[in-house]
């Protein structure tokens, strides 16, 4: 597989980039490189190797759930640009 001019004046395109034609040869060689050694992991014999989820041992990561003393609402209130009632009052987004 490679990468093209076109491919890279498509995506360009995508993404509203504006690319000279000195960019788009960069670009198309950056992209093309990136392939031939990402295709060299097709070499590579996987099959007596288990497939892993993460490379390294991780278990139980998540911490227990701790009740802990929060704002109070005054607190809370004092970085709202404005407030009512107790909550952020923001402009309508529908009528």
């Amino acid at each position: 597989m490679s990468i093209s001019n076109n491919d890279v004046q498509h995506v360009a395109k995508l993404a509203r980039l504006n690319l000279t034609a000195e960019e788009e040869q960069t670009l198309t060689g950056q992209l093309n490189a990136i392939l031939k050694y990402a295709e060299k992991l097709n070499e590579l014999d996987t099959e007596d190797i288990e497939p892993t989820t993460h490379v390294l041992h991780v278990s139980n990561v998540m911490r227990e759930d701790e009740t802990k003393e929060s704002l109070t609402i005054e607190q809370v209130m004092r970085n709202a640009p404005e407030e009512e009632d107790g909550q952020f009052k923001v402009p309508a987004v529908m009528e």
